[in-house]
């Protein structure tokens, strides 16, 4: 019978750079949409160079059309991704600020998690 390795990745990430990660995670993906729309105009400004009928422009458009929908339906969850990004890192700079005993702003480096409030 095979056997599964015991695996224990060692990753210590600060609140801040889990923070760092999902907005550069959500910037990636920007990228991605905005590559995405830039490639449909450039479809759509080469059909309409090559044809005149109206009915290759209008499948055309209906094409892009339904692209854009679902761009503007994931721009809508990269929005509450960001949101939720934004509520955890005001949440701990709350917390930290109003339970740890340092007088230094929280920049997210103190290892606390709410039950410890001995910060470095």
């Amino acid at each position: 019978m095979p056997n599964i390795p015991d695996i224990k990745p060692d990753i210590n990430l600060s609140k801040k750079d889990i923070a760092n990660l999902l907005l550069s995670s959500i910037a990636m993906e920007e990228l991605g949409l905005a590559e995405i729309i830039k490639a449909q105009g450039r479809k759509l400004e080469k059909i309409t160079k090559e044809t005149c009928d109206i009915n290759v422009l209008l499948e055309a458009n209906s094409n892009v059309n339904q692209l854009l929908k679902t761009i503007v339906k994931k721009e809508m969850l990269l929005l509450m991704k960001l949101e939720s990004v934004v509520d955890f890192t005001e949440t701990h700079e709350v917390k930290c600020k109003k339970h740890c005993k340092h007088e230094k702003e929280c920049e997210c480096e103190c290892e606390c998690e709410y039950d410890d409030y001995d910060c470095k």
